[in-house]
């Protein structure tokens, strides 16, 4: 009789927890759905709006000249009353990680307007800070709304960025990825594997439902299967060493934005002059190299002959766009203009994978695949997540070189990034300088502390 009751309570205890789990997942649907929706709107309101910007620059090369004058009315605009949404990415990433205060929702507007401001009068940026911080403060919101206990609030963040990333890039795969791993190096947060795939399947078919296209690319070189055991390993060769390449040019560019902005910062401590000094200096530039092509996203150009992302993959060869978007976007965003650094670090990862590719004599559209996702895969710490979005854009093809220039670039960029909330779940490698350092910012900040001179512990300041 014990035995009969005891299999009754099992069997009930397991439909018990099968309904829970099922009202678990209708809850979150209902959650999920429409958020995800609204998030892939406003992407897709966004995406139109950048286009006509960019078109009207184009149409009006003279809008660049108040570059210094929107530049100022941005940073005012977020001086008076975004000073708390001002981190931007790293905010979302930080309320992930301790949900406290929350992500204002007025960061929303505030990113969709200073993004359009800086494309429409010629700053260099991108468009997936907009988009992830879109999805990061409209997730916040509904979780207020929702009065989400911490763990729902850092899965509904999550999903929020997945939404933004996978509508803004066309790329749901990556984007639900992406938003499980930028949060710490070498972790991944599978809790929310799946609110953050659905959502980022919602936001790409709702933006893609309000007609918006994304640019298509195309790898044309395709391996011969005659000899491929010849051929492969020393084209893998070739795509290591330009991984390397990759990484360096990720550290590069992320240090170059921390360092300079925290040079600008101290020497020009009020935001809406930094910003017009800013606008000043990307004048500057244009006049010295005497092109706007490195202005804007860089996806296309109405003025024939430009470099664009498109063109790194037919030809010709370009050595030296890949450094001089870097420099561009580098003065633009540390001087406090909103957008991003994902779409320029596609632009600088195809310029130098073409570069690459002429250099190592290996097919130059291959490369500049490669470095389309292998720069941000080091500069962001996202190799999966980089590998999946190769594999979305570009095919399974070429999914072994990708992984390869991707695992590559992340392992050589170091402890470095562009989202200096990340956390350091598991170090790239061991070594003193990291030891202790909890986050990507703990770890800049330990490299530029003095060091011992010697084993008695006494710095070169000290002696």
């Amino acid at each position: 009789m014990r035995a009969t009751f005891h299999n009754l309570f099992n069997v009930a205890a397991f439909f018990g927890d099968r309904r829970d789990h099922a009202m678990s997942v209708v809850r979150w649907t209902l959650i999920l759905v429409p958020m995800a929706a609204l998030v892939g709107t406003l992407c897709a309101a966004f995406l139109w709006s950048l286009d006509a910007a960019t078109r009207l620059r184009f149409d009006f090369p003279w809008l660049l000249y108040f570059l210094p004058v929107g530049g100022a009315a941005i940073a005012w605009l977020y001086h008076r009353t975004g000073r708390s949404v001002e981190a931007g990415n790293n905010l979302i990433v930080e309320q992930i990680h301790e949900p406290g205060g929350g992500v204002p929702l007025r960061m929303a507007p505030l990113v969709f307007a200073g993004t359009i401001a800086t494309h429409f009068f010629g700053g260099s940026a991108g468009r997936e800070g907009t988009a992830v911080q879109l999805g990061g403060s409209l997730a916040s919101a509904v979780a207020s709304l929702f009065k989400l206990d911490p763990p729902g609030i850092r899965i509904l963040l999550m999903a929020g960025i997945a939404a933004g990333f996978g509508a803004v890039f066309g790329t749901p795969l990556a984007g639900a990825v992406f938003a499980l791993e930028v949060l710490a190096l070498g972790r991944i947060e599978y809790a929310g594997i799946m609110p953050a795939l659905l959502a980022a399947l919602v936001g790409d078919w709702t933006c893609h439902a309000w007609g918006i296209h994304h640019t298509p690319y195309h790898i044309a070189y395709v391996a011969s299967d005659a000899g491929a055991l010849l051929v492969e390993p020393m084209l893998l060769a070739k795509v290591a060493i330009a991984g390397v390449a990759f990484g360096l040019a990720g550290l590069a560019f992320a240090e170059a934005n921390h360092a300079l902005g925290g040079f600008l910062k101290r020497r020009v401590p009020y935001g809406p002059t930094r910003a017009a000094l800013g606008g000043v200096m990307v004048i500057a530039l244009v006049y010295i190299v005497g092109t706007r092509a490195y202005l804007g996203l860089g996806v296309w150009s109405a003025i024939p002959g430009d470099p664009t992302i498109a063109g790194f993959f037919t030809g010709p060869v370009d050595r030296w766009s890949w450094a001089l978007k870097l420099l561009f976007t580098v003065v633009t965003l540390s001087s406090g203009f909103k957008g991003g650094e994902v779409t320029p670090l596609f632009f600088i990862g195809a310029a130098l994978g073409n570069a690459m590719g002429w250099l190592l004599g290996a097919p130059l559209d291959l490369f500049a695949g490669l470095g389309f996702v292998a720069v941000f895969a080091g500069a962001a710490n996202t190799p999966l997540a980089c590998t999946i979005m190769g594999v979305e854009l570009f095919g399974a093809t070429h999914a072994v070189p990708i992984a390869v220039a991707c695992f590559v670039a992340y392992i050589c960029s170091g402890h470095n990034g562009i989202y200096l909330s990340q956390r350091i779940a598991v170090p790239k490698r061991a070594s003193r300088a990291h030891l202790g350092a909890a986050t990507l910012r703990d770890a800049r900040a330990t490299r530029s502390m003095p060091r011992p001179h010697s084993s008695t512990g006494i710095t070169n300041e000290q002696r």
